[in-house]
């Protein structure tokens, strides 16, 4: 409906550049005309990095701390954090199947969207833009300042302006970039998905060398598993919650599909490469942290890395910041990148303003929503501390996954005959919700006014539905009013509705009713 209402609209001169016009203008060129449509330009190598761009942020540098100081002792901190990657691996192997099987930009919110409907679909559409993704990305730009500042300000915390407006500096620049070119985004991803790598593994050979030279003692079972208080299974509930938050981001790559070449063999392979490769690379810096720095330091630390480079590294120390900064920085591109999609599949569902749904002419980017991103993380940075909404974030993350998964199981029970490129053991889903259903009550249970603050969140979405979406004979000064902001918007970032290609249009319960042979034939027309 948006695709036909964007080509009715954009053939005339008052809702800005008119297709016919963009087609007319060749240079000179004898060439078919181009289609304004997302761009698939996102091959395996930059879909493995914008998995492990996406979960390699701010957390591994920020969740340490959380992580130890719940479960209470060194040995139960790494089960936490190694079980944790097994879960996000688990996770990642139902997201693969749905991802093929529903292959719609959008991750959890279009696949809960098909199986579920719509109120379900927008609840985590409307949590998600309010609170989860400006609150991950300004903790994340926060994390970037910090690291940046740190060497400027060695004896004290940097200035809360300063911070303030470096991390606002940032999202800026970057947003700008994505608004540019999605080739430039995925590149500065790739580049700086190898630097935050590179970062962790110095934190990994040092702490390796440390072990060497014999300073494993935090590490021996009789010393990481003593316990100086036993952790209640609430504590420990909030301990994997911590974790979640530095592994939150597995899923984002679902949030491009339409934009993944070939995504039905490329979206697991990197899903299976990119999983692993995290855990590992998370526990083995966790144990590096904890052969040269004692829980007391580490729990008394702001800047873990920090401390880490300063005990070990000497003059070298400043090495450390740096990288931590450069990670974030491709921690913020990736979060930008991604989530800026999910508004642009909310929009073109029905349940976010059409010009959420619109891209530029020539650069074929998603610019509204990426201004949407943007400015809702700038307000989240000026409310003030972000921090204390790493909880809220895990909660509502965990909740959404929860559902989206438990949405396979039922899809597998209402449509048995329905194509799966992809079909995961059901003992995968099956033991993914045992565990989300643990993680979430025991937390529940022990911080009752977090949790219940993030259920508040996303039921305030509910009005919201009936108003916005479900309440189709509105007064008419209300379109008028809607209709004049788009045309000003479309104005303003030359934008227009994307052409759909027909395997778009068609969907997954449509292809049930062809035979394989035509379903291929279909796909490749």
């Amino acid at each position: 409906m948006n695709a036909e209402r964007g080509e009715d609209r954009s053939g005339g001169s008052s809702t800005g550049p008119g297709l016919a016009d963009m087609e007319a203008q060749k240079d000179g060129k004898e060439r078919g005309p181009d289609r304004v449509t997302l761009k698939k330009e996102i091959g395996l190598l930059s879909a493995c990095t914008i998995i492990i761009g996406n979960i390699i942020g701010s957390g591994i540098f920020i969740s340490p701390k959380g992580v130890l100081e719940h479960s209470g002792s060194v040995g139960l901190a790494l089960v936490v954090w190694l079980l944790g990657g097994c879960i996000a691996a688990l996770g990642s192997l139902c997201y693969a199947e749905l991802g093929v099987t529903i292959p719609k930009s959008g991750g959890d919110y279009s696949y809960v969207t098909e199986i579920f409907g719509g109120l379900m679909g927008f609840l985590l559409l409307w949590s998600a833009v309010l609170i989860m993704y400006p609150t991950t990305l300004a903790v994340i730009a926060l994390t970037f300042s910090s690291y940046v500042l740190q060497p400027v300000f060695p004896n004290c915390v940097p200035p809360y302006m300063a911070t303030r407006m470096l991390s606002a500096t940032c999202l800026l620049l970057l947003t700008w970039v994505n608004c540019s070119s999605v080739r430039m985004a995925t590149r500065i991803q790739d580049v700086f998905t190898v630097g935050k790598l590179m970062a962790l593994g110095l934190i990994i050979i040092v702490g390796l060398v440390q072990i060497c030279n014999g300073n494993y003692e935090a590490l021996t079972p009789q010393v990481a598993f003593s316990l100086d208080r036993t952790p209640s299974v609430g504590q420990i509930a909030l301990a994997f919650l911590q974790a979640s938050f530095a592994f939150s981001g597995w899923n984002f790559l679902n949030y491009v599909t339409e934009e993944v070449v070939e995504p039905r063999r490329n979206l697991p392979r990197a899903i299976y490469i990119s999983i692993p490769l995290v855990t590992f690379v998370y526990t083995l810096t966790n144990i590096a942290y904890f052969s040269s720095m004692s829980p007391e330091e580490l729990l008394s630390s702001n800047a873990v890395a920090v401390t880490f480079g300063e005990k070990l590294l000497g003059v070298f120390s400043v090495i450390m910041p740096i990288s931590v900064a450069l990670s974030t920085f491709g921690g913020i591109n990736g979060y930008l990148f991604t989530s800026s999609r999910l508004c642009f599949s909310g929009a073109r569902e029905g349940h976010l303003p059409s010009l959420l749904a619109m891209i530029h002419y020539k650069n074929c980017t998603p610019i509204p929503a990426l201004l949407v991103c943007c400015i809702a993380t700038i307000v989240i940075l000026c409310i003030g501390e972000t921090h204390n909404l790493i909880n809220y974030v895990s909660f509502i993350n965990y909740l959404s996954y929860g559902v989206t998964i438990a949405g396979l199981l039922y899809y597998r029970w209402k449509k048995p005959n329905l194509f799966r490129p992809i079909k995961v053991n059901l003992l995968v889903p099956v033991c993914y919700l045992m565990f989300w259903a643990l993680l979430l009550g025991f937390s529940l249970y022990s911080e009752p006014v977090v949790c219940g603050v993030g259920l508040v969140i996303m039921l305030t979405g509910v009005p919201v539905y009936f108003l916005g979406v479900h309440w189709k004979e509105k007064p008419r000064c209300i379109y008028k009013f809607i209709e004049k902001a788009t045309f000003v918007g479309q104005r303003l970032c030359f934008v227009v509705f994307p052409q759909i290609d027909p395997i778009e249009t068609t969907s997954p319960s449509e292809w049930t009713e062809q035979p394989p042979g035509r379903r291929a034939s279909s796909a490749n027309s």
